[in-house]
């Protein structure tokens, strides 16, 4: 055989060999490829859930937070609505208080006006200055001057400490000194009144305006005693009442 002969069998030979190698390292080429393309996409895949994991834990961190904070705001709403029904009775008490002083006030000194003059000859000169005094320091509460009554009450006390107006100058003259505030003289005047006259029909009234003054002393164990008192031996009334409604909720 020439050697041309020889070199194009040999080309026979090698020329699918050589297709086959081809064939063969494309194959190879493109399973590296698809390879490296799946761990690209397990990795992008690994990095979502950990994005996701991070989220979620961030939202369970937030839901408990917010958990926390729903129920201290629940609990500072307890505790409003606790200190808003006090101030509502301690309101409605003042409120009942106030106006009873002044329905008592307004009917004696009604009593006062339309009273037959005293005959001259009869009255004695004492007791028409103590009726003058004792008209001047009601007048001057019925005209809101609380200082000035506070003060003619306490006169009047010290003046005529025998007289038939007594009572009412205690309980008037503690009313006049919770007004302006000088809660220690008003609380001994309304314990006076409600020591010696227990049987008069403003004890329970007194009683109660007695513990407001004590509560802005801020003597508790002074407030309960009068509570105590109050919710017992005058149950009954209304200022008896709301004392034993305080009292359960102590």
């Amino acid at each position: 055989m020439s050697l041309v002969g020889r070199w194009r069998m040999g080309w026979r030979i090698r020329l699918p060999l050589m297709i086959v190698c081809v064939v063969l390292q494309g194959a190879a080429q493109a399973g590296l490829f698809d390879d490296e393309e799946a761990r690209a996409r397990v990795e992008a895949l690994r990095k979502q859930m950990i994005e996701v994991n991070i989220k979620l834990e961030t939202l369970n961190r937030n839901q408990l937070d917010f958990a926390n904070q729903t129920e201290s705001l629940r609990a500072d709403l307890a505790k409003i609505r606790g200190q808003l029904e006090v101030l509502t009775y301690d309101l409605e008490a003042a409120q009942k208080r106030q106006k009873d002083f002044y329905v008592d006030l307004d009917n004696r000194v009604r009593k006062l006006e339309t009273a037959p003059p005293p005959i001259a000859e009869v009255a004695k000169p004492d007791e028409g200055i103590e009726m003058r005094d004792y008209e001047a320091a009601l007048a001057a509460l019925k005209n809101l001057k609380y200082k000035e009554a506070a003060d003619q009450m306490g006169a009047f006390i010290t003046t005529y400490p025998t007289s038939a107006l007594s009572a009412s100058a205690h309980y008037f003259g503690g009313y006049a000194n919770a007004q302006i505030k000088n809660h220690a003289k008003a609380v001994e005047l309304f314990g006076k009144f409600a020591a010696t006259w227990p049987t008069d029909e403003r004890v329970p009234s007194a009683l109660e305006s007695q513990v407001f003054s004590l509560d802005a002393l801020k003597d508790s164990k002074g407030a309960h005693a009068a509570l105590t008192i109050l919710a017992t031996q005058y149950a009954s009334s209304d200022a008896g009442k709301r004392a034993q409604l305080r009292l359960k909720k102590k």
